[in-house]
Parts: structure tokens; C-alpha cells; sequence
């Protein structure tokens, strides 16, 4: 008999690669989705589709017994809000009671799975060294406080099985944020901010997929691991692959930092009472000028015996072909 699995944020870039490798591994899926959720990109799926009120503990705890998960991954949360506080209550207040009704319930689950994000950490400025699974927090953006307090609830729940994954800049097929690069280079254009040295760490996201799913029947518990391709980039890495997978050459421009900054703090001046939230912002501008992303990933190699399947320019090579053959990209 299959065992269930609970993915939240299922609709969502993440979700949907998690849905598959958990399909593929024969795992029971069921995908808590919002009401107005679109899932049409699921369809054809073996997919339960439910809804959760992850405002009250009660009701959490209800629907997990009703449907007695074995598993749960919680990767629902905002990468996109206006102010501090609602980025805690979605990402740490929401993880918090979804964490401690699996604690409460009567029956045992067998892992809870947090997505976090490298953002919870935050960046350093020497270049001779890695971020450390095990690194001082000292988040830079509203988004990382948030995942950094909604780790803090999460360690404190007792009775909670739980691994916490940090993905550094998750990427691959159906991703809109980084396909705006995608886009960008594909016109022929490859701008940069300022002129500064650069490390950086992705992770495809079938690979970041494969290792949640892996931790899911794996022993490993009351562990974190950032989770990177356990390779280092410097900030021109991500549009050379580009520009070789595209068949694309590019005119390369260095914007100064103070423009970048004029018009971050310009287009939050203009969404200011919009429930959206630009693409260009000071919170992003701060992710986006970081000096060092780069990750040490031993310890996930060592627990897991896991060994990424794609570096950056193989990654790229995929997504590229998806995008093209699902028209994204002409």
C-alpha cells in the first residue's frame, strides 16, 4: 500500500516538480491547493487535490488525521509581500501551525519536511570560504527573516520530524523569476548591476526534487542542509549558459548601482498601494548585490549519498528546450 504524502504549495513552481518525483517514487500524492488555485498544469497527474485553513491549528489537525499522512512537505509561502508582518504571517505562522498540528495528531508521521530558503541565512562577504549548513543567520530581506523565524518555531515543536532544506536560486522548467533572464537574453540584451565580484549557487529543480523525496524514506532527522548543485559561479555564469543554449550572443551592459537603486526605490513608491509587488524592489536589489552565495554541501552528500545530477549549464540546456517547446521562449 502506498504511502501519503501532503505537498502544500503544490500549485507553484516547486510544487509541481516535487508532485512528479513523488508520483514517479510511488508515493499517494495529495496537493493542498488554494480555491483559486490554477492546476491546470497538473492535469493528467495522479493527484488529490485538498484545502487547508492554515490559520487555525484545530483544523489543520482535523484534515491530517482525516486523510493520515505519512509524510508531509510544506512548501507553500511567499516570496512576494509588502511588509514584514505579512511575510511572517504567511511564511512563519502558517509553517508554525501546520508543524504543530503534525505533532498533535493521533497517529505518527514519519517526516515533516520544511522548505526554507538559503534567504534564511543570508549571504557573506569573504570569498574564501561557504555558507555552512550550520552558519550564523543574518538574513538581508524581509522574505529571509521570515523563513529564518519560521525555522525557529519549527525547532522548538517536540514530536516533530523534521528536516529543514534551504535551496539557494532554484531554477528549471515552468520557473518564471529567473526566466525573466531567460527572457532578457534571448532579445539580445545582458545587463548587470554595477561592477563587483560575485559568487552564486543554484539548484536544479528536479535535483532539489529528488533530494526532498529521498528524505522523505530516509533515516534523517533534526537536520538542515543548504541545498546547491555544490558548485560555485561567478555572476556572468547563469547568462553564458544562457547565451550557449539559446545560440544567442548579447550586448553586455553595466547599469550603476545608484540608477538600480533610484528605480528600485521609484517602483515602490508606485506599488505602494498596489496588492502587487515589482520585480524590481529594494528588497530584491539587496538578494541581487550579495558578494557570496556559494554553499557547502558535504554533509547532504554524506547523509543522503546524494550526488546532483545537473550543474548549471546541463540544467540550462533543459529548461531552454522546455521553454521552447512549451513556447515561452520563440
Amino acid at each position: 500500500m502506498s504511502k501519503k504524502v501532503l505537498i502544500t504549495g503544490a500549485s507553484g513552481f516547486v510544487g509541481y516538480h516535487l508532485i512528479v518525483t513523488a508520483i514517479e517514487c510511488g508515493l499517494e500524492v495529495y496537493a493542498a491547493v488554494r480555491p483559486n488555485s490554477n492546476v491546470s498544469h497538473l492535469k493528467g497527474l495522479n493527484v488529490n487535490y485538498v484545502q487547508l485553513n492554515f490559520s487555525a491549528v484545530d483544523e489543520l489537525k482535523a484534515a491530517l488525521e482525516d486523510k493520515q499522512y505519512a509524510y508531509i512537505i510544506h512548501a507553500a509561502g511567499t516570496t512576494k509581500a509588502k511588509t514584514l508582518q505579512e511575510y511572517n504571517r504567511v511564511n512563519a505562522e502558517y509553517s508554525r501551525n501546520l508543524a504543530l498540528a503534525a505533532s498533535l495528531v493521533n497517529y505518527t508521521v514519519e517526516k515533516f519536511v520544511f522548505v526554507s530558503s538559503l534567504a534564511a541565512i543570508g549571504p557573506i562577504a569573504d570569498f574564501n570560504t561557504t555558507i555552512g549548513d550550520d552558519a550564523i543567520a543574518q538574513p538581508i530581506t524581509f522574505y529571509g527573516l521570515s523563513k529564518k523565524l519560521a525555522e525557529e518555531h519549527l525547532k522548538e515543536i517536540e514530536n516533530l520530524p523534521l528536516v529543514i532544506v534551504r535551496p539557494t536560486a532554484v531554477y528549471g522548467p515552468r520557473e518564471k523569476d529567473i526566466f525573466i533572464i531567460f527572457k532578457t537574453i534571448n532579445s539580445g540584451l545582458e545587463p548587470y548591476i554595477g561592477r563587483f565580484n560575485q559568487q552564486l549557487s543554484f539548484i536544479y529543480v528536479k535535483d532539489l526534487a529528488e533530494i526532498i523525496i529521498r528524505l522523505l524514506k530516509s533515516d534523517i532527522v533534526h537536520k538542515t542542509y543548504n541545498i546547491t548543485d555544490g558548485l560555485t559561479y561567478d555572476r556572468y555564469a547563469l547568462a553564458e549558459g544562457l547565451k550557449k543554449a539559446l545560440h544567442k550572443k548579447t550586448l553586455k551592459v553595466h547599469i550603476p548601482l545608484g540608477i538600480i537603486k533610484g528605480l528600485a526605490g521609484f517602483m515602490d513608491t508606485i506599488y505602494a498601494r498596489s496588492s502587487k509587488t515589482p520585480t524590481i524592489n529594494k528588497e530584491k536589489i539587496k538578494e541581487l548585490t550579495a558578494p557570496n552565495w556559494a554553499c557547502n554541501i558535504e554533509n547532504l552528500k554524506r547523509d543522503l549519498q546524494f550526488e546532483p545530477q545537473y550543474n548549471l549549464e546541463k540544467g540550462l540546456v533543459e529548461t531552454v528546450k522546455w521553454y521552447k517547446a512549451n513556447h515561452w521562449l520563440k
